[in-house]
């Protein structure tokens, strides 16, 4: 969920950086020993902010954001590139987003010619501000920037569709295993709230309802269920808190809960209640288990780490071990292979990067 001249094209000419070339970590020199379901771990990207990476219909590509000051790119743009078929081949990305305003959450079509993503690039070539912290506290939060809008795009850049053109907030969009349909978040009826659209007819449908922030959603490998984070404030104070933040579009994403529904979002159902951030789930390969984020085991927030559990909550297991930050999980379609963003292996820096792993039962 980031002015850019020709530094953007001067970035973008560039496939890989003289890091991306000198490198080749992989195997099980990344993953920790207790990370005993990850094997021959490798380190796609090397340097900058990259996040929300993912595969591919056919497993062979990933898609993701990218920030890279050093590299002519304020803030987020998407890039895709073919996944590395030999152990010291590099991981190779192109730009495929406009290189203007900011960009997020980007997935790919049935067909792996297109790709879904948000953009506030029409109400801006510039990288919008992002918010003053200190005016709130200190307190975490991610602006709604109201100028995104979902686009449909080729893997040479060239925009085919808009999707959305409500005005405000609509981003976080993923598309059903058939490739039919495409699940978003959007604030256009007043609160933070799940769509579920037809790509072929844009008819579409509000699937949640109670106040509080409802996003990041995915639907099941099997396209029967969905699963996504939400806030629910209960109290007057975490209403009001809520809805001030809202009318500044902003939210404040420090306390989230993991739910589950059927694809049309009926029997929705909030299945954990660790408490903190509990955030960027999907469904396991088998369509039951599921894999998150969290860092409800530090008072302080940080770090994150990957945890698996049953479809109704139960059966926690911690995954990943990193002292820094480990969100983003996404299994290959395969069911073989994970991909993830950590700060891991970041020379003390706050680079996160891709990386991707075997995954072992």
């Amino acid at each position: 969920m980031f002015k850019r001249p020709s530094a953007i094209f001067i970035a973008t000419c560039l496939l890989v950086s003289t890091t991306l070339l000198a490198s080749a970590q992989s195997d099980d020199t990344l993953r920790l020993p207790e990370e005993k379901h990850f094997r021959n771990m490798r380190q796609l990207t090397f340097g900058g902010d990259n996040a929300e990476a993912y595969w591919s219909y056919d497993g062979k590509s990933l898609v993701f954001q990218r920030t890279s000051v050093k590299d002519g790119i304020p803030c987020d743009q998407i890039y895709y590139g073919r996944l590395p078929k030999k152990k010291n081949q590099p991981f190779t990305y192109k730009l495929v987003s406009t290189g203007r305003g900011r960009t997020t959450c980007a997935f790919f079509t049935k067909d792996d010619k297109h790709i879904i993503y948000a953009s506030t690039h029409l109400g801006s070539g510039d990288c919008p501000p992002v918010p003053d912290r200190a005016k709130y506290g200190n307190k975490y939060i991610w602006p709604l920037y109201p100028s995104y809008d979902i686009f449909m795009s080729d893997l040479k850049g060239n925009i085919v569709k808009q999707l959305t053109n409500a005005p405000g907030y609509d981003a976080e969009a993923t598309l059903s295993p058939d490739g039919k349909l495409m699940l978003y978040t959007s604030d256009k009826n007043g609160d933070i709230e799940l769509y579920i659209m037809n790509l072929e007819t844009g008819a579409e449908k509000r699937i949640t309802y109670d106040l509080g922030y409802d996003g990041g959603a995915w639907f099941s490998p099997d396209g029967k269920k969905i699963i996504w984070r939400a806030s629910r404030p209960k109290s007057d104070a975490e209403v009001k808190e809520y809805k001030d933040l809202l009318a500044e579009h902003l939210v404040a994403p420090t306390n989230m809960e993991v739910w589950v529904a059927n694809a049309d979002g009926s029997n929705a159902k909030q299945i954990t209640t660790l408490g903190q951030a509990n955030w960027a789930p999907s469904f396991m390969p088998d369509s039951k288990r599921i894999i998150f984020a969290s860092n409800h085991e530090y008072k302080r927030g940080f770090p994150f780490n990957l945890y698996t559990m049953n479809g109704d909550g139960s059966n926690l297991t911690k995954v990943s071990r990193d002292k820094g930050f480990d969100a983003f999980p996404m299994f290959s379609p395969n069911g073989k292979k994970i991909v993830f963003c950590s700060n891991r292996n970041n020379g003390g820096t706050r680079d996160t990067n891709v990386f991707v792993a075997d995954w072992v039962e």
